[in-house]
């Protein structure tokens, strides 16, 4: 199971990305646990400056914008 954070304050990019990951997640059969991190030190915590940032077991792999479906496969 892939462990998923998105770092966000709730924004209308926040919410989409969550979206997309589940429904990446679902089409492609992988099980994720995702968690949305909205207080802001806790987010700076990653160095993230620029939100949604995403975060997989982990490790940074996306800040600034909505990820395309390419690029959440490419995590799953």
């Amino acid at each position: 199971m892939k462990d998923i954070k998105v770092l966000g304050t709730g924004c209308a990019n926040c919410r989409t990305t969550v979206k997309l990951i589940e429904e990446v997640a679902s089409e492609r059969n992988v099980a994720v646990n995702i968690t949305k991190i909205e207080d802001l030190p806790e987010i700076m915590k990653y160095g993230v400056m620029s939100t949604p940032g995403v975060v997989v077991d982990g490790k940074v792999v996306h800040a600034g914008g909505v990820p395309d479906r390419t690029r959440i496969e490419s995590w799953l």
